[in-house]
C-alpha cells in the first residue's frame, strides 16, 4: 500500500491536488495573519491555552501538561517571536505545498502547527488539515512529483548530499569531523 502512495503516478495527481487544497488553506490563513489591518498578536490565544487547558472530564487534570508548560515558560515569554513565526510559518508550509517544493519538509511543519494548535483546544479545522497533511507525508517524494521538488530533491542529493555523504553514501568524516571513514 505505501508503494502505491510513494511511486504511483495517479497516486501523485492526486497528493497533488490534496496538497494544493491543504496548500491555499495554510497560505491564506498565513496572508491574512501578515497583511491584517490589526497586527497579528498570539498573546491572548496563548494565555488562554494556559488558564483554560485541555482538561481530562474525569479527573479534571490537564491532558498536555508539557504542552501548557511550553506555552507558559517559552511562548508566552517570547511572544514577540511567535507573532512572527506563526504567520509566515503558515505562509511558507502553503507556498511549498503549493509549489510542491520541499513539500514533505511543508507537510511535517503544517502537522506540527496542527497538533499544536489542537494541544490547546483548538478545533475548527485542524483534524481535516491534519488528515490531509498526513497524506501527503506519506506520499513523500511523490507528493511533490508534479511540483518544484522534481527538480529540487535531485539538486539537492546532488549538491548537499553528495558534500556530506560522499561517493558511497557514508559520511566523508567520521564523529569527530576529522577522521576518515575506513
Amino acid at each position: 500500500m505505501m508503494e502505491l502512495w510513494r511511486k504511483n503516478r495517479w497516486a501523485a495527481g492526486l497528493v497533488t491536488v490534496i496538497r494544493i487544497v491543504l496548500g491555499y488553506q495554510w497560505l491564506t490563513s498565513g496572508w491574512h495573519k501578515i497583511t491584517g489591518d490589526v497586527a497579528f498578536n498570539a498573546g491572548g490565544y496563548l494565555g488562554n491555552a494556559v488558564t483554560n487547558p485541555v482538561l481530562d472530564k474525569a479527573t479534571g487534570e490537564a491532558l498536555y501538561p508539557t504542552y501548557n508548560a511550553f506555552i507558559e515558560n517559552f511562548a508566552l515569554p517570547n511572544v514577540k517571536l511567535i507573532n512572527v513565526i506563526i504567520p509566515w510559518g503558515e505562509f511558507l508550509v502553503g507556498l511549498g505545498l503549493i509549489l510542491g517544493t520541499l513539500t514533505v519538509t511543508a507537510a511535517f511543519f503544517g502537522l506540527m502547527m496542527n497538533f499544536m494548535f489542537m494541544f490547546a483546544g483548538t478545533i475548527s479545522t485542524n483534524p481535516w488539515l491534519t488528515l490531509l497533511g498526513v497524506a501527503v507525508l506519506v506520499a513523500g517524494a511523490n507528493a511533490g512529483r508534479f511540483g518544484g521538488d522534481r527538480w529540487v530533491l535531485p539538486w539537492l542529493k546532488a549538491t548537499v548530499g553528495q558534500k556530506r555523504f560522499g561517493k558511497f553514501g557514508k559520511p566523508d568524516r567520521g564523529i569527530d569531523g576529522k577522521t576518515p571513514n575506513a
